[in-house]
């Protein structure tokens, strides 16, 4: 892992240098010197260099280089977060605007900060909030220091993400459930591509420490409930859960449990590859005329959502030759525009109903051409956003917050389905 941290100033002078590893040596702060400073490479170049078998990482604060050096094959998004932390660590001791007289004024809390946040090589605990439990800058009196158990507790894993003695005069669950249908369709109507990428946004506002309990209609939870009632569940094909989530748990018995964050935060990401429902039939027919310099384009879009619901802000972008000259453009609904500069015909629709049919019919005229060269045809373009609607069938079951106190709890749950990639060939 990371074998050594440096902070250097403009000039190249090491401030700050802490090895966690013996197999870099202090040579190497002379290397980022003259290969990286003295070269004038920062802000030209990748903040990653290969110097001698080592690679060095290196972000920079004002006029000071953060430089993670190691010799192993290491995940550079794990060292630049690190380094990230550390700079955000700095800026909640030290100010937002700290520079290098800062860091000279506080040798001794930078280098007790720099052992905490790392063990031999490996990051560590980097919550500011638990931090400063333990490392302070000389404010907190001896009777209010915590107690050794706890702030093991504290220091070990427990709950950095949530402090204790949180109050809400009203205790409230916002949940957001977002997806993303990806699809690509070929002209003859058959799927090539289908996805719905998704992610469960929360808002929490909730007393004290609850505990919570997540569910959702996954097929893996609804075959194990012996109900003769229960509805069919959806085949979830992977998930990532925020750190809050016990995995444990949920690979046990797949129930989501945790102790939420105070405020938004996202609490899961899923994907879904089968039984996904299109919001939207596109029904594209092209003709074209080449003796005439014409082409004909009908376009029939059909929603396939309940009739309740509206879609919001719906853009379908029909391509056309880059001759064009001129278009003639019917609708049943909405407007059209030809948009040279897009080569497209853009058709918008504030608000569509469900189970409705809309329909464009388009008559292009072309320019002539001295190469008879044939339309390569884009795929046709659809953006929309549907409000309680998901086409995953992916539906929040319940969610239950558990607390000493008992406090009842308002839910809020809330569906959009947008368009991701959502594209039919013609």
């Amino acid at each position: 892992m990371i074998s050594m941290i440096l902070v250097l100033n403009h000039k190249g002078d090491v401030m700050i240098s802490r090895q966690y590893r013996d197999d870099v040596s202090r040579a190497a702060a002379d290397s980022f010197r003259l290969q990286v400073i003295a070269a004038k490479e920062t802000g030209t170049q990748a903040p990653v260099k290969r110097i001698e078998n080592c690679s060095f990482l290196y972000t920079r604060h004002l006029n000071m280089y953060f430089v993670a050096i190691t010799r192993a094959n290491v995940n550079p998004a794990l060292v630049f977060e690190y380094l990230f932390q550390k700079i955000t660590i700095l800026k909640a001791y030290l100010g937002e605007e700290f520079d290098d007289n800062s860091i000279r004024n506080n040798m001794t809390l930078i280098y007790e900060l720099m052992d905490e946040t790392m063990d031999y090589g490996y990051p560590q605990n980097c919550a500011v909030d638990v931090l400063r439990l333990y490392i302070n800058l000389g404010n907190i009196r001896q009777q209010d220091e915590p107690d050794a158990s706890e702030l093991t507790s504290q220091i070990t894993g427990a709950i950095d993400w949530r402090r204790e003695g949180i109050r809400h005069k009203r205790n409230e669950v916002y949940i957001d459930v977002l997806e993303s249908i990806n699809l690509l369709m070929s002209s003859q109507g058959d799927i090539l591509r289908m996805e719905v990428t998704a992610q469960v946004q929360m808002n929490t506002k909730l007393t004290g420490m609850p505990e919570c309990k997540f569910g959702l209609n996954d097929k893996l939870v609804i075959e194990k409930e012996a109900s003769s009632n229960r509805k069919p569940g959806v085949e979830i094909d992977d998930c990532t859960f925020h750190r809050c989530v016990r995995l444990g748990k949920f690979d046990a018995d797949r129930t989501i449990t945790f102790i939420p964050p105070d405020g938004e935060f996202e609490l899961m990401r899923y994907r879904v590859t089968d039984n996904i429902n299109l919001p939207f039939k596109i029904i594209p027919a092209v003709r074209e005329m080449q003796d005439q310099n014409r082409v004909s384009i009908n376009l029939k879009a059909i929603s396939t959502y309940n009739t309740r619901l509206f879609a919001t802000h719906v853009v379908i972008k029909i391509p056309v030759p880059k001759n064009t000259a001129k278009t003639k453009i019917k609708t049943s609904f909405g407007r059209a525009k030809y948009e040279p500069e897009q080569s497209a015909i853009i058709w918008r629709i504030k608000k569509f109903p469900g189970k409705a049919e809309c329909m464009i019919g388009a008559d292009i005229d072309l320019m002539p051409t001295t190469r008879n060269k044939a339309w390569v045809r884009p795929p046709i373009n659809v953006d929309f956003q549907v409000p309680m609607f998901t086409s995953s069938g992916v539906n929040v079951r319940f969610l239950r917050v558990y607390d000493k106190s008992g406090y009842n709890t308002n839910r809020w749950v809330r569906y959009i389905t947008k368009a991701g990639g959502y594209q039919i060939r013609i």
